[in-house]
């Protein structure tokens, strides 16, 4: 799934949220030792049902399993950043904390160090299959203290989906596989000339469309301009965040050079927060969008039964890994990111949620969840059984990525640090400041975000 930082909420929109919240538990999760109450985020399209049909055969696997227990099924309906702040709401207080919650990587850190979660390490300790599921995925549910606070569901890679009939009127290959950036901008420029009327190259940028830019576009160019082997905007051993340097202003050339050349959609277009909408159900199904770097999820918005169908996608668009900046190894970049299910700290039933963990996580029913939500396997035995792979089409290739992918530095300063990377972006999106001038703000937003915990390049 797509990640959004949380949106800045008025102190009365705020405060209705959190009155519709604190009832949404009837209780809280200790008020009956038998019944294990799940929370977990609702599609805000009616048509979209995949979590929830999920869930449901999940539960009555559990209760056939455990009788005398019952899973109540808490849905939290609404955009990503309404449900960061719900979920926040109800796990301060015994009153309204569920016994399972489903957290998303990108701020699961912030709760850890809120003291919202339980860590889990003695519940992994005795589950085997906890060595089945990939060192990254792991990574990405740990706190800075070292512990363990959710179990993955699934992650997630990006790469460049492209338009097999725009490009053979453009006269790019159908099995185009881009080297370097230059050659992703070449194909662009193709399009614009000899496909008119569409939109050649699809990057999120800016504040609008939020974690989307951050990660979908910035950090899958900003993290090719090296080697791969050191992160680009934390530095682990002196646990300082890296000030704008000159991969960051490859990063933010490329996204001006996009606006700038009229490559990508109207700005105001691009900065309409229901982008990410038109892309997966106006633009790539209707035949408007060249090339979109985008997600591994977007097929789950166009099987059947989602409401959006559109069965000859694999026909339509061809899949291409997005390259490094010159090419330089390894080659080709990815950004993962993902959610993980966790138990509050102040669950009245920790014990019977693990059990559910346990349930939701055997290899038959983790496969039928990666293969249900478009998602990538962080099990080792179903990225390996071939059912898995082909189960739908892009799955494979989607999977190979995580080899060449990159997890966000996901400490509690990181949202703030991507809405410094947001307002960058926006500006060389709009012309409104150069390269250099969105640099140095992001430097100097970067330390009022993080203290001055800033170490210069």
């Amino acid at each position: 799934m797509p990640v959004r930082p949380t949106a800045a909420l008025t102190p009365l929109v705020a405060l209705a949220l959190a009155a519709s919240t604190l009832t949404a538990c009837g209780g809280g999760s200790g008020s009956d030792p038998d019944t294990v109450k799940i929370s977990f985020k609702q599609s805000t399209d009616n048509s979209i049902k995949v979590m929830d049909t999920y869930l449901a055969d999940i539960k009555k696997q559990f209760e056939k399993a455990h009788p005398g227990k019952k899973v109540e099924l808490v849905p939290i309906k609404a955009p990503d950043s309404e449900y960061y702040t719900k979920l926040q709401q109800m796990l301060r207080s015994p009153k309204t904390a569920p016994d399972l919650v489903y957290e998303d990587t990108f701020l699961i850190n912030s709760d850890i160090t809120s003291g919202y979660l339980k860590p889990l390490d003695p519940y992994l300790a005795k589950w085997p299959d906890w060595d089945k599921f990939i060192d990254t995925a792991k990574a990405a549910a740990k706190g800075e203290d070292g512990k363990t606070y959710g179990v993955p569901d699934g992650t997630d890679t990006r790469g460049l989906w492209f338009d097999k009939d725009i490009f053979k009127k453009a006269g790019l290959p159908a099995d185009w596989q881009p080297k370097t950036w230059n050659d992703v901008l070449t194909a662009a420029r193709a399009i614009k000339r000899k496909a008119p009327g569409t939109i050649p190259l699809n990057i999120y940028t800016g504040k609008p469309v939020g974690e989307a830019a951050t990660m979908q576009t910035f950090e899958m160019l900003l993290y090719g301009t090296n080697d791969g082997t050191a992160d680009p905007l934390y530095d682990k051993s002196s646990k300082k965040w890296l000030a704008g340097g000159q991969g960051f202003k490859d990063a933010l050339s490329f996204v001006e050079t996009v606006y700038k050349e009229k490559l990508g959609p109207d700005v105001s277009d691009a900065l309409d927060p229901n982008v990410m909408t038109r892309v997966r159900g106006e633009w790539l199904p209707q035949g408007k969008l060249g090339i979109a770097l985008d997600g591994s999820w977007l097929p789950q918005d166009w099987l059947s039964g989602s409401g959006h169908e559109w069965p000859e996608w694999s026909e339509k668009l061809g899949l291409a890994a997005m390259p490094t900046q010159n090419g330089q190894a390894p080659g080709k970049v990815s950004m993962s990111g993902g959610w993980t299910w966790s138990i509050p700290a102040k669950a009245g039933n920790p014990d019977l949620a693990f059990e559910f963990v346990k349930t939701m996580q055997t290899k038959a029913n983790a496969q039928k969840w990666y293969v249900a939500n478009s998602g990538i396997a962080v099990r080792e035995d179903v990225a390996k059984d071939p059912a898995y792979a082909t189960a739908q089409p892009g799955t494979e290739f989607f999977t190979d990525l995580v080899q060449s992918t990159h997890y966000r530095p996901a400490y509690p300063a990181y949202p703030k640090v991507s809405v410094a990377i947001q307002e960058a972006m926006e500006g060389v999106t709009t012309g409104d400041t150069s390269v250099d001038e969105a640099t140095s703000a992001y430097t100097d937003a970067l330390k009022d975000a993080t203290d001055n915990q800033v170490a210069e390049r």
